[in-house]
C-alpha cells in the first residue's frame, strides 16, 4: 500500500458510483452477506489475472470490508493504467451509513 494510494470518501462515492465500475475484492462468503448494489466480485487474490475483465475507461471503485484490501488493490489497478479509486470505510461503512445493500451472489 502506497501512502499516495487515491482515495475517495463514502459520500463521494455515493455520489458518482453510477458513472464508475465497482469491484469488490472480498471473498465470495463475505460479499454474499452483503455488497454495495451493482459491485462486481473479483477477490483479491484473483484479481491481477483477471484485469482484462475490467472496463479501462470507466473509473474504477475499489471496495473491501474497511478499506484496507481496497487500498492494496486500488495501487495494482493504477500501475496497471486503471483510473482507479478506493473506497474509505468499505462496505462497512457503507452500511452503517444506512444505505441499501445486495445480498447474495
Amino acid at each position: 500500500m502506497s501512502d499516495q494510494t487515491p482515495e475517495i470518501s463514502l459520500e463521494a462515492y455515493a455520489a458518482e458510483r453510477e458513472t464508475g465500475v465497482t469491484i469488490d475484492v472480498r471473498e465470495r462468503a463475505e460479499y454474499a452477506q452483503a455488497h454495495v448494489p451493482g459491485a462486481v466480485l473479483l477477490p483479491m487474490g484473483q484479481l491481477a489475472s483477471r484485469l482484462d475483465e475490467i472496463d479501462r475507461t470507466a473509473r474504477v471503485h475499489v471496495i473491501c470490508a474497511s478499506g484496507n484490501r481496497s487500498k492494496a488493490m486500488t495501487d495494482l489497478l493504477v500501475a496497471s493504467g486503471f483510473d482507479a479509486v478506493s473506497v474509505a470505510g468499505g462496505t462497512r461503512g457503507w452500511i452503517e451509513s444506512g444505505r441499501s445493500v445486495g445480498v447474495g451472489l
